[in-house]
């Protein structure tokens, strides 16, 4: 398949790492929906990139809005007619140092880190997911965080950690399912990285936390599927 002709969809990536992710993408050769739920920040997004003679095309999106979703998937059929890479990058570290602690963690902080964080993505998933099998090719990337993993689980951000521990397990149930077809669905961890989420004081550029999202949303037929990378090196859940 020609570079050219695939088709990706970023979510969130009007700035950060699904701008970084969405620039990177194109600069392969791969036309880009760039997608974001503020319309005015997208639009200025992708016309940033076209101004570079990249291919993007903005389509708005609000990943916790069913009916947004629906209308991206209904754009992308009569637009395109196929879906290559999926790129889940939209979320939120929402939070105060009131319910910094699982022991006084609002409840419903932790519910809307998991509707951007894990609904949402999952949400998107069923619905571009099966526009992929109709050409039995795609590429879904979950952008997760170390701050999700199982095996150095520690305290604070409760809300984050539960809904980065959730996507994994989302990742992992996808791949499972879509085992034997020509779709991969792997966890990124980009690191701690220099944007409005991560702070001034992140030691990673977007440019290298972007890197592995697009390594994993290129990966050759036959490539592994259900795994959790950072800097294109496997990790543990």
């Amino acid at each position: 398949m020609s570079a050219t002709k695939k088709i990706a969809v970023v979510t969130g990536a009007n700035r950060g790492l699904g701008f970084e992710a969405s620039r990177q993408l194109a600069k392969n050769g791969i036309h880009v929906v760039l997608t974001s739920r503020d319309e005015d920040k997208g639009i200025a997004a992708a016309e940033k990139l076209q101004s570079e003679k990249l291919k993007v095309t903005y389509h708005p999106l609000d990943v916790t809005n069913p009916d947004s979703i629906e209308l991206l998937g209904k754009f992308i059929k009569d637009q395109f007619g196929r879906l290559d890479i999926l790129v889940n990058n939209a979320g939120v570290l929402i939070g105060s140092a009131e319910d910094s602690s699982v022991l006084n963690a609002k409840i419903d902080t932790i519910r809307k880190s998991m509707e951007t964080n894990v609904y949402g993505p999952l949400l998107v998933s069923q619905t571009l997911i099966p526009i992929m099998r109709v050409h039995n090719y795609g590429r879904v990337v979950n952008v997760s965080s170390g701050m999700g993993q199982l095996t150095n689980m520690g305290g604070g951000y409760p809300g984050y950690r539960l809904s980065k521990t959730s996507i994994n397990a989302v990742t992992r149930i996808l791949a499972d399912e879509l085992k034997g077809t020509n779709i991969l669905v792997n966890s990124a961890c980009p690191g701690w990285v220099k944007t409005e989420m991560g702070g001034p004081d992140a030691t990673r550029t977007p440019q290298q936390g972007a890197d592995t999202i697009v390594w994993l949303a290129m990966l050759p037929d036959g490539s592994p599927s259900g795994g959790f990378y950072r800097d294109r090196k496997l990790l543990p859940w």
